[in-house]
């Protein structure tokens, strides 16, 4: 055999190796990012989880606003990917208590039961605003004595949390903001930096973000900011509001 014929045959082999190593690696990569994902989330294999929503009140029947939907869609690729079996729930069904199983709570909570009562739970140091007859300050977020209020298709806020409590230890996502563009703002910022939330709060950790919504009226849910981590004010007793600009 000529030296020609055994260097193609041993680079070959070395070619073959080399592929099987990095095919190796990259599955072990992304069988650690999938456990981390699932231990984020709180979706072991098999697990299941509720992803709950409101209806469109703008509409007769029941339907979901699009952006809510979207952030939907986004949540339910997460629940996939982990190996988990999603439930879409109405907020005014009778759902059980939390914990038991991973829940997403995604929506208005001046409209949104659910979202409502875990953020009266959950978030003690956080008030919104009903609106009044004609409707205004509908959604305004109030931490720490501060109102966060929204600009329409300028500047709009959402709360984006992740919370533990009750019996199983699962966690309680929520994406509770003033229009349905911040929840779908929220869910892709949550989806997004998953890996950097899980590093700073821990795989089990707790926290509760205010993210500010920029010109959604020309950029959607693109343009995102952060505003505060409010993790502590909000999961305290609130304190006297004073009335307040946007932040």
């Amino acid at each position: 055999m000529s030296d020609t014929v055994q260097d193609l045959i041993a680079g070959g082999a070395a070619l073959i190796v080399g592929l099987a190593l990095g095919w190796a690696a990259h599955s072990a990569a992304g069988r650690r990012r999938r456990a981390r994902a699932q231990r984020f989330f709180g979706l072991p294999d098999g697990s299941e989880c509720v992803l709950v929503t409101h209806r469109d009140s703008t509409s007769a029947h029941w339907s979901i606003p699009r952006h809510d939907a979207l952030a939907l869609l986004g949540l339910a690729s997460v629940v996939e990917n982990c190996g988990a079996h999603p439930e879409i729930a109405p907020h005014d069904t009778g759902l059980q208590g939390f914990g038991a199983r991973t829940e997403f709570c995604v929506g208005d909570p001046t409209a949104h039961r659910r979202l409502a009562a875990h953020m009266s739970n959950l978030l003690p140091g956080v008030t919104v605003h009903p609106g009044d007859e004609t409707g205004a300050d509908r959604g305004t977020l109030t931490v720490a004595g501060t109102a966060y209020r929204m600009e329409t298709g300028a500047v709009e806020y959402v709360l984006l949390a992740r919370l533990t409590g009750g019996e199983g230890g699962r966690p309680v996502f929520l994406a509770a903001g003033q229009r349905p563009v911040t929840h779908r703002a929220a869910v892709r910022h949550l989806v997004r930096n998953q890996a950097q939330l899980a590093r700073k709060y821990g795989m089990d950790g707790t926290f509760c973000l205010l993210l500010k919504v920029v010109n959604s009226q020309a950029y959607g849910p693109d343009v995102v900011e952060l505003v505060a981590d409010v993790s502590k004010t909000a999961t305290t007793v609130a304190p006297t509001s004073r009335r307040a600009g946007k932040g």
